[in-house]
């Protein structure tokens, strides 16, 4: 790494995607997803572990039990893992497998509910009297870092781990601060991503504040009338671009933006003006030292509910005119602090096969947005930069440029 000795200040890293895993409603693996993205598959169903007939959605994007206990390090002997850690240990045997040599320094990650399942199996049976026999394994494995120790020590990793609890921006933001770390040349390689399982605890706090619908999820359509939840992890392989490219390592994209901002305007509203996701969007361009007409596709957070999805179109249609988007929680649902690690690895995927992911459900244009919206069905077009958005409660904002590297 060269000094500069006229500005005093070393020049930034060049951060390359070596690897990455996903596991998702759209499947296992980087290449189920890009079929069911490529066929614009809807992956939403009735909600099957548990009870919603009280509920007003009824639906949700669900990874079943059986695909995850399949896995090759999630035999039956791992029944008693949380699904989380079951989720996390998929998508490190994808990354590790695409790249045996990649040893982080650093793990990243994501997420909002942690183990709260066994959160609310403990509170259950402490409800009902019941005995507590396994209250030490729930206990144990209730905190957010436990899937992710979990995953490490599965594949012998050692490396500390920071997790990054912002809403349902969390993912984007574990992308973005371990693409920081590496590109500052403090770490070489940095793994980073993000997780959560569906938990009835957050279900039925959507359902309360009225968010979810109990119809289809139409992101940006003007009778949208609001998200439904869904689950999964992915993880992305940071390396410095020099490093990864002596030692000939297979770069999948490289992370050249991160940009981040807050709204401060309501709890769980974004500010109407769009100016809190417009600053996060500036930012990853400025960070990245582009321009918005150099965008050639943005994976919008589009959760579908009326005020999110407008400020966001707002803030798009005025940066970027009428650049192709769309949201792929169509089809998977809203997957928290996982969102925005499957929606990166989403990108990777359109950037490898050279198409744009559908906005499935979409029926009729909102005359408020002025947007471009990928309709229904996946579309063949030449991108080279891609923007993935992640807004979340309480105003918090993150963007992050993936661009495709040539061979």
């Amino acid at each position: 790494m060269i000094f500069n000795e006229l500005s005093g200040k070393t020049p930034a890293s060049r951060v390359a995607v070596v690897a990455a895993g996903v596991i998702s409603p759209l499947g296992i693996g980087l290449n189920e997803t890009l079929t069911s993205l490529r066929g614009s598959k809807d992956c939403i169903s009735p909600v099957a572990r548990f009870d919603v007939e009280k509920c007003r959605c009824k639906t949700a994007g669900q990874i079943s039990d059986e695909r995850l206990l399949g896995q090759p390090r999630n035999g039956r002997k791992n029944e008693r893992l949380h699904r989380a850690t079951r989720m996390m240990i998929a998508v490190f045997e994808e990354a590790f497998g695409q790249d045996p040599g990649f040893t982080p320094q650093l793990t990243v990650v994501g997420t909002t509910s942690g183990g709260m399942s066994f959160g609310e199996d403990y509170y259950r049976a402490l409800h009902r009297h019941r005995g507590l026999r396994h209250s030490p394994g729930w206990i144990a494995n209730y905190p957010p870092q436990k899937p992710v120790i979990h995953a490490q020590h599965a594949f012998g990793i050692s490396a500390p781990c920071q997790v990054i609890a912002n809403a349902c921006a969390s993912g984007t933001n574990a992308i973005g601060h371990a693409f920081e770390c590496v590109r500052s040349g403090k770490y070489q390689q940095v793994l980073t991503g993000g997780y959560d399982a569906l938990s009835e605890l957050v279900f039925v706090g959507f359902d309360s504040l009225q968010a979810a619908t109990p119809e289809k999820c139409r992101p940006f359509d003007r009778d949208r009338s609001g998200m439904v939840l869904g689950e999964g992890a992915a993880v992305l392989a940071l390396e410095n671009l020099e490093s990864a490219r002596a030692r000939r390592a297979c770069v999948l994209a490289e992370i050249i933006g991160y940009g981040i901002s807050t709204d401060n305007h309501h709890l769980t509203q974004p500010d109407p003006s769009g100016s809190g996701p417009r600053r996060a969007m500036e930012q990853a361009l400025q960070s990245a030292n582009r321009s918005a007409e150099e965008v050639d596709y943005i994976n919008a957070h589009g959760t579908a509910t009326t005020f999110n999805d407008a400020a966001e179109g707002k803030a798009i249609a005025e940066l970027f005119g009428k650049v192709p988007v769309s949201s792929t929680k169509s089809m998977i649902g809203h997957s928290l602090g996982a969102a925005g690690a499957i929606e990166a690895v989403i990108c990777l995927a359109a950037l490898k096969a050279q198409f744009l992911p559908p906005n499935i459900n979409f029926r009729n244009p909102d005359p408020d947005l002025d947007l471009n919206i990928v309709a229904n069905t996946a579309r063949d077009a030449r991108i080279d930069i891609v923007l993935s958005n992640s807004f979340g409660f309480g105003g918090t904002n993150a963007s992050i440029l993936i661009q495709k590297v040539a061979a």
